[in-house]
């Protein structure tokens, strides 16, 4: 399936999706809202069959905070990359994957952990490299530590 097909399918089920090619994958940047619903779309729709969830990870941006899944399909060859925005960085929250892809759990565990997102409906969210007490989250922009080198 090429991009422009991708492109094709994805906007009937998800018409606000905004695309961006300049990279390696083909981009699909929505709202942290739909984020659920097209993931459930890319994974059994048959055409797509985004069968392997390969990354997760988050970008804190200051003023936002965007999710980003990298998912691929082993039987049509072809990898895409979901972003879901948060606009509030104070509690920011977003639906877990994990109940569609079972590698999500671990990298939500750690987004979690580093940056504070908080996944809904995730089986058993906990920090994983930090202490319960731990204050703050150490990827975020806007943390600081009394041992954190200033440039």
């Amino acid at each position: 399936m090429t991009n422009e097909e991708l492109k094709n399918d994805i906007i009937e089920f998800s018409p606000a999706a905004i695309f961006d090619e300049s990279g390696e994958f083909l981009n699909v940047i929505i709202a942290s809202e739909s984020l659920l619903p097209l993931m459930k779309e890319l994974r059994s729709k048959k055409e797509f069959d985004f069968d392997y969830l390969f990354c997760l990870t988050c970008v804190d941006w200051k003023d936002h905070l965007m999710m980003v899944y990298f998912l691929l399909s082993k039987t049509h060859n072809h990898t895409i990359v979901v972003k879901a925005k948060i606009s509030d960085t104070v509690n920011p929250q977003i639906e877990s994957v994990n109940s569609i892809w079972k590698t999500a759990e671990l990298n939500e565990d750690e987004v979690y952990d580093l940056f504070g997102v908080n996944f809904l409906n995730h089986p058993n969210l906990r920090r994983l490299f930090l202490e319960e007490d731990w204050v703050g989250f150490p990827l975020r922009k806007n943390y600081v530590d009394e041992h954190m080198i200033k440039l």
